[in-house]
């Protein structure tokens, strides 16, 4: 009789410490892919800065006239720049599209992010970009709508996962002033 309850509770045990394997393995499991998804927003994030960032600093570049910028929306800017240094001066714009123009993620809210360079419409994947501001400060780091008086373009981007993570969609902020070098004081 006793090797029977032995048999069952050494059963009982190791059913036990089973489970706790079992457990410990499928949330080690859905904690990779919670830090995958927090590591890809970030890598599209660094992406989507970097391109601006490459770009905006060039604001004006070979260009002869007193006024850089053509347009300078909260959502949109529009500015003269030899952006691919072929000695022709370019206008290049970048503006966001609505929630419905990506199609291809889960996330109900990303959009694209459009580059276009003399009419030509360069527009990648979303990457998770969900909102995109531009702020325009002049010398004094004031805010300024005025666009000779323009000095820094503060720039901030909202980047979400492209699915959700159980059921919330991560996210991330990524801010940055960039200051044109070919912006005189």
């Amino acid at each position: 009789m006793n090797t029977i309850l032995d048999i069952a509770g050494s059963a009982l045990i190791g059913g036990a410490i089973m489970f706790i394997i079992l457990h410990l393995n499928i949330f080690s499991g859905q904690q990779k892919f919670n830090s995958d998804k927090e590591l890809e927003i970030q890598r599209y994030s660094k992406t989507l800065a970097e391109i601006l960032d490459h770009d905006i600093r060039k604001v004006g570049y070979r260009h002869t006239g007193s006024n850089h910028f053509i347009t300078t929306q909260e959502k949109a800017i529009s500015f003269y720049s030899d952006i691919d240094s072929n000695g022709v001066v370019d206008v290049v714009s970048y503006s966001l599209s609505d929630s419905t123009a990506e199609t291809a993620t889960q996330n109900p809210r990303d959009k694209i992010l459009y580059r276009t360079i003399n009419s030509n419409i360069e527009g990648g994947p979303s990457l998770g970009l969900v909102n995109l501001k531009f702020t325009y400060l002049n010398h004094n780091s004031s805010v300024t709508a005025i666009q000779d008086s323009i000095r820094y373009i503060k720039t901030e981007i909202w980047v979400e996962s492209r699915e959700p993570v159980d059921t919330n969609y991560i996210f991330t902020y990524w801010e940055m002033t960039i200051h044109p070098r070919n912006i005189k004081y």
